[in-house]
């Protein structure tokens, strides 16, 4: 009663703030979780994988909190998953038909240049020596002019695999094998840091862009006095087929280890071929499977690591033409071959793949090819 007399008053707590909840951070697991998810909207596969695409996708990974050299592997997982799906039974069908009456006069022509077109491999002019080895050690040998028929239509085959194109092509030299370590390291020894963990001397150098190969056949144009360049897709497919339009640079067989460097059952990818061990679980030394030779015995042009080609990519013409080169720059530029992450069924001689000119990664690789002096040989 005192205190209420003399005007006091109970005073109030004042009430516990009420803590503000922050967003959940999600886990390592949950990011990469949402980071497949936004890839497999995105239909992503290794055409569309462009460097602008890829530089998108690293900026959504590390928004994520993804770290850059995670976001990668699971981007270049991913793509290999989509290569999978490609060829899994049911996915590749043939796309080439027979043309109606009503077809055009353009893919009536097509067909009859086809049909009249006979493969064959012609003599080499006489005083062009059949090989030589050049001054960083590689051997170039000698291939004939010839003509043949470029793609497949194979039920196996990629729809950029066809239309069948005719194709005839002058004698030049190309590589008996991939380009090694020692070798580009001679013109670029900072590259030795790139390697990969346990790669020799003699393995074939990965981790360089198309444009770093182009360089390198530059630089060494310079030392020997000759035009080198990296091989067209034409003149790549021939030398690994020859006329008779073989499947595999050796033949026709498949599912064997002594053949080439492929995802076998050493390699923890989902689609290797669990029941065959090739020797590698990763890059081989070059020259290691000489059972896997082409026609013209040029090595390692399936499996082990694929190889950057001359042109950009185009569609197959689908009629007759005469040493063929694809546009001079593009988005895409192709490589050929297959690697030690491919199935055995993209070690194909066909199979076409591409990616952006800057591109590198631990399965790709070059060769080289050399032109003979003012087209001898045609």
């Amino acid at each position: 009663e005192e205190l209420k007399r003399k005007g006091a008053r109970r005073s109030k707590l004042a009430a516990a703030p009420v803590p503000i909840s922050q967003p959940a951070i999600p886990s390592r697991i949950d990011a990469e979780k949402e980071y497949l998810r936004i890839l497999c909207l995105g239909a992503l596969n290794m055409a569309s994988a462009t460097y602008t695409v890829r530089a998108m996708l690293a900026q959504v990974a590390e928004n994520l909190g993804i770290p850059p050299a995670r976001g990668e592997q699971l981007l270049d997982r991913f793509l290999d998953d989509q290569e999978l799906v490609l060829v899994k039974q049911g996915n590749c069908k043939p796309v080439i038909k027979l043309p109606r009456k009503e077809a055009e006069g353009v893919a009536e022509e097509s067909v009859k240049s086809i049909t009249n077109f006979v493969p064959k491999i012609r003599p080499a002019a006489s005083h062009l020596p059949p090989s030589f080895t050049n001054p960083i050690g590689a051997t170039m040998v000698l291939l004939p002019p010839g003509d043949f028929i470029m793609g497949s239509d194979d039920p196996e085959a990629q729809p950029n695999e066809q239309p069948l194109t005719p194709v005839s092509l002058s004698s030049f030299y190309i590589a008996q094998h991939p380009i090694t370590n020692a070798q580009f390291e001679r013109f670029d020894p900072r590259h030795k840091t790139k390697r990969m963990e346990g790669a020799a001397d003699n393995h074939p150098v990965v981790y360089v862009t198309s444009l770093e190969a182009v360089k390198f056949c530059e630089w060494l144009g310079e030392k020997d006095g000759r035009k080198y360049r990296l091989p067209t897709e034409a003149e790549w497919e021939y030398a690994a087929r020859g006329a008779d339009g073989r499947k595999y640079p050796w033949g026709n067989q498949n599912g064997r280890a002594d053949l080439a460097n492929f995802a076998d059952a050493s390699t923890a990818f989902a689609w290797r071929e669990p029941q065959i061990n090739d020797g590698y679980p990763v890059t081989s030394p070059v020259g290691a499977f000489p059972r896997g030779a082409s026609f013209f015995a040029i090595e390692d042009m399936a499996g082990n690591v694929w190889e950057w080609c001359l042109d950009f990519y185009q569609p197959l013409a689908g009629s007759a033409k005469q040493n063929p080169r694809g546009p001079a720059s593009g988005m895409q530029r192709m490589y050929r071959g297959g690697s030690w992450k491919s199935r055995f069924t993209n070690l194909r001689a066909t199979a076409r793949a591409s990616n952006a000119p800057n591109y590198s990664c631990n399965d790709i690789g070059f060769r080289i090819v050399c032109e003979t002096e003012r087209g001898e040989g045609t």
